[in-house]
């Protein structure tokens, strides 16, 4: 069995396509990263949603229904405070 080895010019050739395939791969990865790790423009999109589960998350953090029911009950009881000294205050209860 005889082997043909390559001529250099094939070599180069094979070379030559073989970069050009490599740098067509590396650009393509770029692209897929740039799109992949662009989280601005993802949240732009959808900045509604966001902010809106951003409220609700904090609402929940902070006590959510519970709480706020809790404030309005007390603030109910207690009436507007006008005036205040040490212990003694000035309650506008209508």
């Amino acid at each position: 069995m005889a082997t043909t080895e390559p001529s250099e010019q094939e070599i180069r050739r094979e070379l030559r396509e073989e970069r050009e395939r490599l740098a067509e791969a590396v650009d393509e990865l770029r692209d897929e990263i740039g799109a992949a790790t662009d989280i601005s423009s993802r949240l732009r999109a959808k900045l509604p949603i966001v902010a809106g589960g951003a409220f609700a998350v904090g609402f929940l953090k902070a006590g959510g229904v519970g709480a706020t029911m809790r404030y309005f009950a007390r603030r109910g009881r207690e009436g507007d405070e006008k005036a205040a000294l040490g212990r003694f205050r000035l309650i506008d209860r209508r």
